[in-house]
């Protein structure tokens, strides 16, 4: 278990002496991307080389395909389909018995549908954002290695979803948002006002109403009292 509490595969310390993994960072989010090659890109410092960089999923399947990176960092939610997609498109890159490309998905979100979309997408993990730098360069040396990598609230839900055979029921309802819209769904349901879901997910307050005003037309809903009482039964809170 790492500082923050992840839950790592494996038996190895991180990164080897003299090693180098190579990384593609799948974000919608150009500043988060900046970020991220800020604290883990040094590669002399910590072995990560980041080779490439997408921001929606055509693009993502582009860099893949040209860099063949060791580990992919991918959002769940982008623009084109998803991190999903992304992994859907990935399949024959992912099985590569030569040069296999592992993900590990790396999102803001921590809701139980999102990490088992991916997991079963074929992922080799789900960490969140709040994970530190030195975790991060400690989660992609253990994915690049086939282990498989969680943060411990996320694994639980790995773990429960895989314990029995049955699918999860589909949601129709569910079923009709796009991948933004249930995030914004889930974060007004917690009770987060426009303002502080704009700057959680890098939107503007104008978009956020625009995602809430879909939400209610597509669930046949009045406000964000009845919207919040829709997702709790669902448990999506």
């Amino acid at each position: 278990m790492s500082s923050d509490g992840t839950q790592q595969g494996g038996t190895g310390d991180g990164t080897a002496e003299g090693r180098t993994v190579r990384v593609v960072l799948v974000d919608d989010h150009r500043m988060f991307r900046t970020g991220v090659q800020a604290e883990i890109g040094e590669t002399g410092r910590t072995g990560v080389e980041v080779v490439g960089e997408a921001a929606d999923v055509d693009q993502a399947i582009t860099v893949i395909t040209a860099t063949r990176p060791e580990v992919v960092l991918l959002d769940v939610h982008l623009p084109g389909g998803g991190g999903v997609e992304v992994l859907r498109r990935s399949a024959a890159m992912m099985t590569d018995a030569e040069r296999p490309v592992r993900f590990l998905a790396l999102s803001v979100s921590d809701a139980a549908e999102d990490v088992i979309g991916v997991i079963r997408g074929g992922a080799r993990g789900y960490v969140t954002k709040t994970i530190t730098g030195t975790d991060l360069v400690n989660a992609v040396f253990r994915v690049a290695d086939g282990d498989a990598v969680f943060s411990p609230r996320l694994a639980g839900f790995v773990l429960d979803a895989f314990a029995s055979t049955d699918a999860p029921p589909i949601d129709e309802d569910l079923d009709r948002l796009t991948q933004r819209e249930r995030e914004v769904l889930r974060l007004i349901a917690r009770g987060y006002a426009y303002k502080e879901i704009a700057k959680q997910l890098f939107i503007s307050v104008k978009t956020v109403e625009s995602h809430v005003s879909a939400v209610l037309r597509k669930l046949q809903l009045s406000n964000r009292h009845e919207l919040t009482r829709w997702a709790a039964a669902r448990r999506l809170v």
